[in-house]
């Protein structure tokens, strides 16, 4: 994906503000060894290419007065209130190291997996990105997670996750973090017994004669 940007010439708070104003987003570009350059972008496309997944997650080619370089998302602020973009942080890739970042999770297979079609239960997601470490070159833009074994009672973790080549977890040493759960829905339990505390039904009387 492809992103435009000019270099920002004046700093501070007021230049900030005045840029604002004019349709303008200040933002910074940092990392691989290089100094911090100070851009601006203009809001509106900046503000349709964040509502898009891998916009988040994908290696993105940052053109700065005409010259390209790549990069990651690294952060955006927003205003308090309205639908405005106020900052947007980009970190240089060097394509030689590896990187780490968040990947989406992408769900299939939920409505065929026993859980749902023969128990009729409520698959949570618990996790909706990973961290992982990988080269430029090995960065997905999701990871697959197929739920078509998933069975009541039963939940999968981060590592049980199959990870596309290069790719591989950041985690701490014994840390497994669930990443959906499969349950009954609470009423259904609750309907198969009777209240606690409540009598047992009156047996019934015979017809009298």
């Amino acid at each position: 994906m492809k992103v435009v940007a000019t270099s920002r010439k004046v700093q501070g708070s007021g230049a900030s503000r005045r840029l604002r104003r004019d349709g303008k987003v200040p933002g910074i570009v940092y990392g691989a060894q290089k100094s911090p350059a100070n851009i601006e972008m203009d809001h509106n496309p900046l503000m349709l290419a964040l509502k898009v997944e891998s916009f988040h997650s994908s290696i993105l080619d940052l053109e700065v007065d005409g010259k390209s370089e790549q990069v990651l998302l690294r952060d955006y602020q927003m205003h308090p209130y309205k639908p405005l973009v106020q900052h947007v942080d980009f970190q240089r890739v060097d394509a030689s190291q590896k990187l780490q970042t968040k990947v989406p999770l992408h769900f299939k297979n939920q409505e065929i997996s026993p859980a749902v079609k023969l128990s009729g239960g409520m698959v949570s997601h618990v996790l909706t990105d990973v961290l992982v470490s990988c080269l430029p070159k090995d960065l997905p833009e999701f990871i697959e997670v197929d739920l078509a074994n998933l069975a009541i009672g039963h939940s999968l973790h981060v590592r049980d996750l199959v990870l596309p080549a290069g790719v591989t977890l950041v985690l701490h040493t014994g840390e497994n973090p669930t990443v959906v759960t499969a349950s009954v829905p609470g009423g259904a339990a609750e309907e198969a017994a009777p209240a606690e505390g409540a009598a047992p039904a009156a047996e019934a009387k015979p017809a009298e004669k």
